[in-house]
């Protein structure tokens, strides 16, 4: 009787000691945590998120983002970095594990689901459409173009440079040509 309790303790012990030295993930989790293992033979991506063109329309800007706790007094919210790029990875795939990797705000409105994929990136940073004027609001660049399409719909490929650029001339002072893009 003492054998069996005493055997019955070890199996106890030594399943809580394999259990306390596994550590359980989700897919996120494991991935958001290795964002940035790149490996000779990985293909990767390169993103940055810059709001500079605020400090030439500073007077359009919501009071209540001019306390220098939202925009960077350089207007890089996230320098050039690069990342692992996984197959099938849209510029929004990319943009959502790094925000989330860098714990930097964003809002966005539609779906990636949607048959178009139509997805919009409201806000970054707390930097939102109209925080600095009616014209102005996040846009993307691929390779120095502004793709015609959603950031849910552009697929990357390896080496692409992914630029967020917060306009506030409707792109017009980001270097867009006018329209909606200019692929």
């Amino acid at each position: 009787m003492k054998k069996d309790i005493l055997a019955i303790v070890a199996a106890v012990l030594i399943i809580i000691v394999l259990i306390g030295g596994v550590e359980i993930q989700s897919v996120d989790e494991y991935y958001l945590s290795h964002i940035d293992d790149i490996k000779p033979d990985s293909e990767t991506v390169f993103l940055s998120i810059r709001c500079d063109s605020i400090f030439d329309n500073y007077d359009k800007l919501d009071a209540s983002l001019k306390n220098g706790n939202y925009i960077p007094q350089n207007g890089i919210i996230l320098e050039k970095t690069e990342y692992v790029l996984r197959d099938g990875d849209t510029v929004y795939d990319v943009l959502d594990r790094v925000l989330r990797y860098n714990k930097i705000q964003a809002e966005y409105r539609g779906s990636k689901k949607t048959a178009r994929g139509s997805l919009y990136i409201a806000g970054i940073n707390y930097l939102y459409e109209y925080s600095c004027g009616p014209l102005s609001g996040w846009m993307y660049r691929v390779n120095g173009v502004f793709p015609s399409q959603s950031c849910a719909e552009y697929t990357l490929s390896d080496g692409d440079v992914i630029e967020f650029v917060y306009s506030c001339d409707l792109g017009h002072d980001t270097g867009e040509n006018g329209g909606y893009g200019n692929e």
